[in-house]
């Protein structure tokens, strides 16, 4: 099986509550920036922005 490469795992935490929503893979080498993004919170019940982090176990 091959391996994976430059993709890592990140997490997305929610800004407002600091709540990890979401686990998702992500190309370092064509995104070489922390992503930001507007999804849905199920603890704040609407969208807010969420930023990167790294995966937590």
């Amino acid at each position: 099986m091959a391996k994976k490469g430059s993709r890592v795992l990140i997490g997305f935490i929610c800004e407002v509550c600091n709540k990890q929503n979401y686990v998702v893979e992500k190309n370092k080498v064509n995104t070489p920036t922390a992503m930001k993004l507007k999804k849905y919170c199920n603890k704040c019940r609407k969208h807010t922005s969420h930023k990167e982090t790294k995966k937590l176990d």
